[in-house]
């Protein structure tokens, strides 16, 4: 049971191009934002439909990977950990963010329709 502790998959498409850093200890780092949709039917019976924002943090190999075949809504599938972290901004406010770190991803359409065909996408990354 220890290798389902703290896992999150997640499908969605890309709010943003990846941005790419690198840290001060030569590390590299992707961040971007995944939209998740759900929806449901309210007590009048109409589709409500929902969509969640998240925090997607890639390191090393795969900043790579997401930095270079990623762009802003193309549709993937990630899987990581959820990381809680708190900061104070300039003015001494605290700050709570909430992160996926991924483990894996896989690229599963591109934002112009174009997917996986044969077990492989079109960027080789399948």
């Amino acid at each position: 049971m220890s290798s389902l502790a703290n896992r999150v998959t997640l499908i969605g498409n890309l709010g943003q191009d990846p941005e790419t850093k690198t840290t001060e200890s030569g590390k590299k780092l992707v961040h971007f934002t995944l939209a998740t949709k759900d929806g449901f039917k309210n007590a009048e019976g109409q589709r409500v439909n929902e969509t969640t924002w998240h925090n997607i943090i890639a390191w090393n190999g795969l900043a790579d990977v997401a930095g270079k075949f990623l762009k802003k809504g193309n549709e993937v599938a990630v899987e990581g950990r959820i990381v809680y972290r708190t900061y104070e901004d300039k003015k001494g406010v605290t700050k709570y963010i909430t992160e996926i770190v991924l483990n894996d991803l896989e690229l599963l359409r591109n934002g112009n329709g174009k997917g996986k065909s044969n077990g492989k996408d079109e960027e080789g990354l399948g």
